[in-house]
């Protein structure tokens, strides 16, 4: 049975532990917030992303690439537990050989966010806003239903990219790019 602390909050530690008996969601000051699985297609699109990424970044060995909401702890005390659907953390950041098993107390250098059927256009913004108010230098915002996305970076305006355009990792992943269709349809 999972306690909370002596404040009626729940804490990182806790959340894992409520995680590792089917509790599905993220820590916000404390607070619990539960969501449901958001289904196929933003798990498709969380797979062609990862495996993008990963064929790209393990070969050169630039970092690790996390995926499936793994969790990061970006605030103490009432703490903040929020999970990126994908996430890389360059090898200056994170050690290759880190194996973790509880919560990054690292933020990723980039935190791709795939949209949910039911999330709203606000609260997708909010939560690219969120990751870079962190300090996350690269955010992807993708929007299956649109098949568009929308990169933030600290001080720069938001720019939105169609499947006709190119992502790239800026110099966040140097050297990577990928046609912006490819994290919508497997590639050929």
């Amino acid at each position: 049975m999972t306690t909370t602390s002596s404040q009626g909050l729940v804490t990182a530690e806790e959340l894992l532990e409520l995680s590792a008996n089917g509790f599905y969601g993220e820590l916000v000051r404390g607070e619990l917030v539960e969501f449901m699985p958001p289904g196929f297609r933003h798990g498709k699109v969380v797979g062609l992303i990862t495996y993008l990424l990963c064929a790209f970044v393990i070969p050169r060995e630039l970092g690790t690439i996390a995926a499936g909401d793994s969790g990061v702890v970006l605030e103490r005390d009432p703490d903040t537990v929020r999970g990126p659907d994908v996430a890389f953390y360059s090898a200056q950041t994170l050690p290759l050989d880190d194996d973790n098993p509880s919560y990054s107390e690292v933020v990723p250098d980039l935190a791709v966010e795939v949209g949910s059927p039911n999330d709203s256009m606000s609260e997708r913004e909010s939560r690219a806003r969120m990751w870079v108010g962190h300090g996350v230098p690269l955010v992807w915002m993708v929007h299956p239903e649109s098949r568009s996305i929308d990169v933030y970076r600290p001080g720069q305006e938001i720019e939105t990219l169609g499947v006709g355009d190119q992502i790239t990792g800026h110099d966040v992943i140097p050297g990577f790019q990928s046609a912006a269709s490819d994290l919508f349809a497997a590639p050929r």
